[in-house]
């Protein structure tokens, strides 16, 4: 009999499982004393979702002869059981706020509100996954935002887009007491709001500038990934969509250069987006640990932009982090996806690199197809739930939510400390690397043609097609 109540048990944490969401934001509403629309709709969907289950359970139970004290006793046992992960849940994530490594939502901005902060309330966005609210009900205290603009803008207005997406966020930041933007791990750490770090997405925003990335840095820039979806002049992408500078060379000499100035001004090298060959001499010239953020393991989902296994034990030896990505594309290889085939890409990286490489970077507003149970940013508690059903310790977990983040930030800024006394880079990239005949040499005179940005099929498209194709390639 023992047995037999054993299994039950399992049956109905199993089958309660999906709806553990639901009465997370049950919970959450009645501690704010949001006596609104919204709760009742929770309240009323979790008593659907319960019936049914239970009624078919009353009936197998009664055909073994069981008594309604003994069905009762199970019942108990198993919400129990299912209602102190919950708790453990929350008390976790309160303590140990979540640091995500990648949100788009500024590039949402521009799309959709042409960046004119003005006309919206960022406390509540319907066409985004991400909003201050379900920031807040995700239990995020720290966010690096993507200043993201499209690879057909290399050569072009890359870096001034850049700026206008930089802009935007910093704006965002100040504009809202629940923000505050931060640019050292002692700020992330120390901050009681929702900390704003700045990161941008693609190598192309600097123009193969080492003066243009040290103003980035001057203006609140924490971290570049090296490429998205395109080649630059000295990166390889992991991208095979790309049709620019493609060379034998996957990290030319100014790219090691490009990696040696990040390590001095003490920004994050984020290797998402680049090949695994330029992701492999990254790792092997880099003084600092690399981040990942916002891609999976290979191994679980065979994707050109995850990690694969023996990138991770370089990543180990870096002492870098993977802060895995929530999109289907990303965790299923276009399968239906959900929370446990997430989960799974967490337990292959743990497995290969330690509890201590591993982060989250959510992909939010970035991508079109998220996991059953993880839509928006307020889902965070569900992934954090299943990883603790699945015996991740509270310590490898507070770990995952903001450790491994802040101590690889800690470290790249002691190595930016020890080469203080290290002069600025003064290396330039060759107009021959470059082939771009948008790059004016100052010391001749420029080009009489008005040919510049002709290397692009893309140039000439509308902006509104630009941002479609955006989510057609891999992001």
């Amino acid at each position: 009999m023992f047995n037999l109540c054993k299994l039950w048990v399992e049956q109905l944490q199993a089958i309660f499982s999906p709806q553990l969401g639901l009465v997370v934001e049950g919970r959450q509403k009645c501690e704010e004393r949001q006596n609104d629309s919204r709760l009742a709709e929770v309240l009323a969907s979790l008593s659907m979702l319960l019936w049914n289950p239970l009624q078919s359970l009353w009936t197998a139970w009664q055909s073994q002869g069981c008594t309604v004290t003994s069905l009762l006793a199970i019942v108990l046992l198993a919400w129990s059981s299912s209602t102190n992960v919950e708790q453990k849940t929350l008390d976790l994530m309160r303590r140990e706020p979540l640091i995500d490594g990648h949100n788009d939502l500024a590039l949402q901005l521009r799309i959709n509100y042409n960046n004119r902060l003005s006309t919206i309330n960022l406390h509540n966005l319907s066409k985004t996954h991400t909003d201050i609210e379900r920031l807040k009900a995700g239990h995020v205290g720290a966010q690096m935002w993507s200043a993201y603009v499209v690879c057909s803008s290399q050569d072009r207005d890359a870096v001034r887009l850049t700026l206008e997406q930089i802009d935007v966020i910093k704006r965002m930041c100040s504009s809202y007491e629940e923000l505050e933007l931060v640019t050292s791990s002692t700020a992330v750490r120390e901050t009681k709001k929702i900390g704003c770090l700045i990161a941008i997405e693609g190598g192309h925003s600097i123009d193969s500038s080492l003066p243009a990335l040290r103003m980035f840095y001057d203006l609140g820039v924490r971290s570049l990934a090296l490429t998205h979806t395109c080649n630059t002049p000295w990166a390889e992408t992991s991208s095979t969509s790309h049709r620019v500078y493609q060379r034998d060379t996957s990290l030319t000499e100014f790219g090691k250069e490009v990696v040696k100035e990040m390590n001095r001004l003490g920004m994050m090298i984020d290797l998402s987006h680049s090949s695994v060959s330029t992701a492999r001499a990254v790792l092997l010239i880099s003084r600092a640990p690399v981040i990942f953020s916002h891609s999976s393991a290979s191994a679980v989902c065979n994707s050109p932009r995850n990690v694969p296994d023996d990138l991770l034990q370089l990543l180990k030896d870096n002492g870098g982090i993977v802060m895995v990505n929530l999109y289907s594309q990303f965790v299923a290889c276009g399968k239906k996806a959900n929370i446990a085939t997430v989960a799974d890409h967490f337990d292959h990286i743990k497995k290969i690199a330690g509890p201590e490489s591993v982060g989250i970077g959510g992909d939010y507003d970035g991508a079109r197809g998220f996991p059953e149970g993880l839509e928006d940013v307020s889902k965070y508690p569900a992934l954090i739930q299943e990883l603790l059903q699945r015996d991740w310790t509270e310590q490898e977990l507070a770990g995952v939510l903001r450790g491994n983040f802040l101590r690889v930030f800690e470290q790249v800024e002691r190595v930016r400390d020890e080469l203080q006394a290290q002069p600025a880079s003064e290396k330039e990239i060759s107009l021959k690397e470059v082939d771009n005949p948008c790059r004016l040499n100052l010391r001749t005179l420029p080009p009489s043609s008005g040919s510049c940005g002709q290397r692009h099929p893309s140039a000439s498209l509308p902006l509104p097609l630009l941002f479609a194709m955006f989510f057609l390639i891999v992001v």
